[in-house]
């Protein structure tokens, strides 16, 4: 399968007009792309309908849509017309309050799910739990024969997710859709995904936004190394990126490394020895 994962910049915006004048540049730029080499998925960084500020944040009311809103909009024009699927990220407008959701749709355009940021951060750049609500549900979608589960930013420093995924839910691919400014957390962002990666045997792409504040996307394979390193996007510059998932490469790894066959299926039942000097 060929993913075309885009770090896309996001200019200063607070209103609707801006924003959807904002996706329709977006979706061009994806559609120069596809108009040269085919993908089956594009994969856009978390909340990319917007900037990631305050400012922005303050104008939720108006910045924030249903499922099938104006971006949903955009992007099933853009599935249907190359037969791509799609998973973009938006502030989700519900009853009860806001929520970061990233949208997956179909290669026909219709809307597969979604998945809402279960782990609000409030660290650093991050205001979150000022202005949205955690998730309730994990997403699972099956596209060329693989499994895919959204997960976005703070999510992958919670490792039970990424292995609940995996163990219960077969998930091959990982999409970490991040908004990761260059605050504290920003240099041992890497070494999260890195780690979820190779403890659970999967492909993982981990999506910034560009800028510079942001950039440095990461993708890695389910086997990294000095001679097999993870690729890494720019530092700073937007870039539309084209990558292959192969389930046999996942396979193999796992005949090589046996980390997962020789999990026990419980360490909480183990007797504990205890000391004390």
């Amino acid at each position: 399968m060929k993913i075309l994962a885009c770090q896309i910049d996001v200019p200063r915006l607070t209103t609707a007009s801006e924003r959807d004048d904002h996706v329709n540049i977006i979706a061009e730029k994806i559609c120069r792309c596809l108009s040269q080499e085919h993908a089956d998925l594009v994969v856009l960084p978390e909340l990319s309908s917007i900037d990631y500020s305050r400012a922005a944040f303050d104008n939720l009311s108006e910045l924030a849509e249903s499922l099938d809103g104006p971006t949903y909009s955009v992007f099933r024009e853009l599935c249907v017309e190359f037969q791509t699927a799609v998973v973009y990220g938006i502030p989700r407008l519900r009853d009860d309050g806001y929520r970061i959701t990233q949208v997956a749709l179909g290669a026909d355009g219709t809307i597969l799910g979604h998945f809402d940021k279960l782990h609000i951060a409030q660290f650093g750049y991050s205001m979150e739990k000022e202005y949205f609500q955690k998730g309730d549900h994990l997403f699972v979608f099956k596209h060329k024969g693989i499994n895919i589960a959204p997960v976005i930013c703070y999510d992958i420093r919670i490792p039970e997710l990424t292995r609940t995924l995996v163990i219960n839910h077969d998930v091959q691919l990982v999409l970490h859709c991040g908004a990761y400014g260059r605050d504290e957390s920003f240099d041992n962002w890497h070494d999260f995904v890195k780690t979820r990666a190779l403890e659970n045997q999967i492909y993982l792409l981990s999506l910034n936004r560009a800028g510079k504040n942001y950039g440095h996307s990461l993708f890695c394979g389910p086997w990294s190394d000095q001679q097999n390193p993870a690729f890494e996007f720019p530092q700073h510059d937007e870039a539309l990126i084209y990558l292959e998932i192969d389930p046999a490469t996942i396979t193999k790894t796992r005949e090589n490394y046996s980390f997962l066959a020789d999990r026990f299926k419980s360490y909480a039942d183990l007797n504990v020895i205890k000391s004390e000097v």
